[in-house]
């Protein structure tokens, strides 16, 4: 009896599961602690004999193992796509990735750090800064540890919402600040529905002005440079509003008029390449397709760069509050949050190691193991994630760009698998045998046969069910989970530091 593509499924993951158990995955955990003890003497150096120096030590290990995790976990959302499509090799998507994350944390994440210090709990509802600073140190090793253990189960998460949780579990009820709650809350359902319609939405323009018609070049010369266009002035926006936005403040008026004229100067660039690469084209789907090739690999940069500014804060936004308590009795509300450059560096330097040596893991699920993609599908899902983000800012809905991400895997893969379902397929017209008669010889069908063959024929499933069950599940108990894990990390660390 043969297998069914489930079973196929299941033995590709198996077979991946065992390659990890090798050498080179205990040289990638030897360098991941190395990285953590290279931190103890880097602080030591930095800070000096100061105020809170132990607590300062361990919080930066902890903060370092943090960022570890969020690039092994959260950098694959960006980069699975373009490597899923054979846009990037894994090489080339693992070191593109690492520069921009680091680039984006250095340059543009110290303001959002206060955030994720203070915005989600009220610092002055603690006891002492004391209790302020196990609350936090508890908060961030127990988002560390559920993402560690969400990469090792190859699901992808939501850090940001982990650091939430733990958080608040660890600071009390009474300090939580519920309105961010409830927009964190909605965000996981809004994050990936508006993710996967826009992923979704875009791939249905393209194949029904491009893909699906006789003439796809003519096609493709007149909608590839407007789709790259729209895709360059959405990333524009979305730096301004999102991911620069901490080092270059503008209102909607600027990132409008800098979106649309973005925009214009790329369509005219890529309206004349792809004219010139039009005169060698096949009028085929494989060659249209690879004109998104390079605005995908562009894409995928400055997602990650945007990334890097904004979530370095789950990594070292605790931290720096830690740094910030440890020098002063008490804590309150309106403390002025400073975020030490060194600080920064950590959290940059982080998520870039985590995502080099742990990153593969999820960039491979994220980019292979929910739908097949090629290029347009994941031009598409690239640029749901900078669309979602300002629609969802103009709207003052919250949103997760890991949930916009992997939505969008799955809105292209699901539209994918409506239209082949919908078109059905061509019967095979079989040659007619003769028989020594010269009659045609008919035979009786096997009604085993026929009915396997409805059954295939029936309905075509393009994207991986467990994928979706697993994922979703993940994102369901990711706060909770965290918040109980930080509770008892804070009850621990009372008992143990009095």
């Amino acid at each position: 009896m043969g297998k069914t593509t489930l079973d196929k499924d299941l033995q590709k993951i198996a077979s991946l599961d065992a390659a990890a158990h090798d050498p080179h995955r205990v040289r990638t955990l030897g360098l991941g602690f190395l990285f953590l003890l290279l931190i103890l003497p880097f602080i030591w150096l930095v800070v000096g004999d100061s105020p809170g120096l132990f607590s300062v030590m361990v919080a930066g290990v902890i903060g370092g193992y943090m960022a570890l995790n969020i690039g092994a976990n959260d950098v694959a959302n960006n980069m699975g796509p373009a490597v899923g499509a054979r846009a990037l090799t894994l090489v080339g998507a693992l070191i593109i990735a690492a520069v921009c994350e680091a680039a984006g944390a250095l340059l543009a994440g110290a303001d959002v750090v206060s955030t994720i210090s203070k915005g989600i709990v009220d610092p002055s509802a603690m006891a002492d800064s004391a209790s302020f600073i196990r609350a936090m140190m508890a908060a961030l090793l127990a988002a560390a540890l559920w993402t560690n253990l969400a990469t090792w189960m190859g699901a992808p998460v939501s850090t940001t919402h982990a650091v939430v949780g733990a958080g608040v579990a660890a600071a009390g009820v009474q300090a939580v600040n519920w309105d961010v709650m409830g927009g964190i809350a909605a965000s996981w359902v809004i994050s990936p529905l508006l993710g996967g319609g826009i992923a979704a939405g875009v791939l249905a323009f393209i194949k029904i002005t491009i893909l699906h018609k006789d003439d796809k070049i003519t096609a493709a010369r007149r909608w590839v440079p407007v789709l790259v266009a729209i895709m360059a002035a959405a990333f524009t926006a979305y730096l301004l509003a999102k991911g620069l936005k901490n080092v270059w403040k503008t209102g909607s008026v600027t990132w409008t008029v800098a979106a649309l004229g973005m925009g214009a100067l790329v369509w005219e660039i890529t309206r004349r390449s792809v004219n010139r690469a039009a005169l060698r084209l096949e009028n085929t789907r494989k060659a249209v397709a690879s004109l998104f090739t390079i605005p995908l690999i562009v894409s995928a940069a400055l997602l990650s760069f945007a990334h890097g500014a904004n979530d370095v804060a789950s990594a070292v936004g605790p931290l720096a509050a830690i740094v910030n308590a440890a020098s002063m009795a008490e804590v309150a509300s309106d403390m002025a949050v400073h975020v030490p450059g060194w600080v920064l560096v950590v959290g940059a330097l982080g998520i870039s190691i985590g995502l080099v040596l742990f990153g593969p893991k999820l960039i491979h699920a994220v980019g292979e193991k929910i739908t097949k993609l090629d290029p347009v599908r994941a031009y598409c899902v690239a640029l749901s994630a900078a669309v979602t983000v300002i629609v969802a800012s103009a709207m003052g809905l919250p949103v997760s760009s890991t949930h916009i991400a992997v939505g969008g895997v799955f809105g292209v893969g699901f539209l994918r698998e409506w239209f082949v379902n919908s078109r059905g397929r061509e019967p095979k017209v079989k040659p007619v045998v003769l028989g020594e008669d010269g009659q045609p010889v008919v035979k009786t069908p096997d009604p085993l046969k026929l009915q396997k063959k409805a059954e295939k024929s029936r309905k075509r499933r393009l994207v991986r069910r467990q994928y979706m069950t697993t994922i979703a599940a993940a994102w369901v108990i990711t706060v909770p989970l965290s918040a109980g894990l930080a509770a008892l990390l804070y009850v621990v660390m009372e008992k143990v530091l009095g």
